[in-house]
This record gives C-alpha cells, structure tokens and sequence, in this order.
C-alpha cells in the first residue's frame, strides 16, 4: 500500500485498512461498542456533580479521529440509539433518553463529526494539532452537557459549568495529553513500515 504524503493528507487511520462497505459497518459498529465499553468504566462523584466521570470521552475523541468524520457520525449515532433503545451501555449501565448525562451524549454525536473531520484535515498527525482537535471535540461535547443541564435538568449556567465542567477538567488534559502521543504515535508507525 502506497502511504505517500499526497494518498495520507485526506485519510485517516481507518481509510488505511482494506476493504470498503463491511469494513466501515464494522468500523461504525466497532466504535459504538467501544464508546459503550469506555462509559462502563464510571465512577459517580455526587454530590460534586450529577455526572459521573467516565472513559466515554477518551473513546469518543480516539474512535472519531480513527474513523473520520462520517463514520464516526454514524458510529455515535448508533451509540446513541442503541442507548436510547434499551441497551444498557451509557454510563454505569444506564440507558434511555434522560438524565443528568444524556447532553453529554447527544454532544458525542456532533463531536464525532467535528472531530473526524479535523482528522481528516491532519488534525491527529502532530501533538499539537492533535491537542487542538481534541479541546475542540471536548468544547462541543462540554456545549451540549452543560446546555442539557440548563435546559433539562434546571441548572442554573454557573451551576452547571460548575457541576458540568468543573470537576472533569483535569480528567480531559490528562486524555488530551493521551490522544496527542496516542494518533501522532500511530500515524508515525504508518509512515514508518506502510513504505
């Protein structure tokens, strides 16, 4: 497989393996379980804040700069409907429209597709445009949670950036700084042995 400069500037890493319609249903499905996987690793911190604290943003941010912008739409949208259906794959086993959480969720969506187009665009090739497409994919994410616990839970906007953003923030560096070794580790390896 050719990895030229040129082929690599508009792909990102799961345009890299072979295949075309079963690989990006595989992808898509691949990425919500991955998102469900990551939100069962919860820890509740009440009363600091009614949302928990979860692995889902890690998986969200990874799996949408993987996959690029519409599978990533897809695979959190599957996320999201399986979810919303019954599936018992939210944070902590949850499921179902509602709860303090669920802006949050719906922010996945949007976020994925934010995010897997910056990655697109090289937006995961160096740590510093990695750290940039991350805190973007992190503010719409962070947009829609607080917005949910506004307008749906009844927060007031300090409240809920207090409980909504607050207490997650050095959570989100630390999987920043993560992210922005993890891709640009990766696409390194692609150029490397992909020659």
């Amino acid at each position: 497989m050719s990895t030229s400069p040129v082929v690599l500037r508009r792909q990102v890493l799961a345009d890299l393996i072979p295949g075309s319609v079963a690989r990006n249903a595989l992808l898509v499905v691949g990425g919500a379980a991955v998102t469900g996987l990551a939100a069962q690793l919860s820890v509740s911190i009440e009363p600091l804040s009614p949302v928990p604290v979860t692995g889902q943003t890690f998986a969200v941010l990874l799996v949408a700069a993987a996959l690029g912008p519409w599978r990533a739409l897809a695979s959190m949208a599957l996320y999201l409907a399986v979810g919303m259906a019954g599936v018992p794959w939210f944070a902590g086993g949850s499921s179902g429209a509602g709860g303090a959480s669920f802006g949050y969720i719906l922010g996945y969506v949007a976020a994925g597709l934010l995010v897997g187009e910056l990655a697109r665009r090289a937006g995961d090739r160096t740590p510093l445009r990695t750290v940039g497409t991350m805190l973007l994919g992190n503010a719409v994410i962070y947009a829609f949670g607080v917005s949910w616990l506004v307008g749906m839970i009844g927060m007031t906007v300090p409240a809920a950036l207090v409980a909504g953003v607050l207490p997650f923030l050095i959570g989100d560096a630390i999987k920043v700084a993560l992210a922005a070794g993890v891709l640009p580790g990766t696409w390194a390896l692609v150029r490397r042995f992909g020659k």
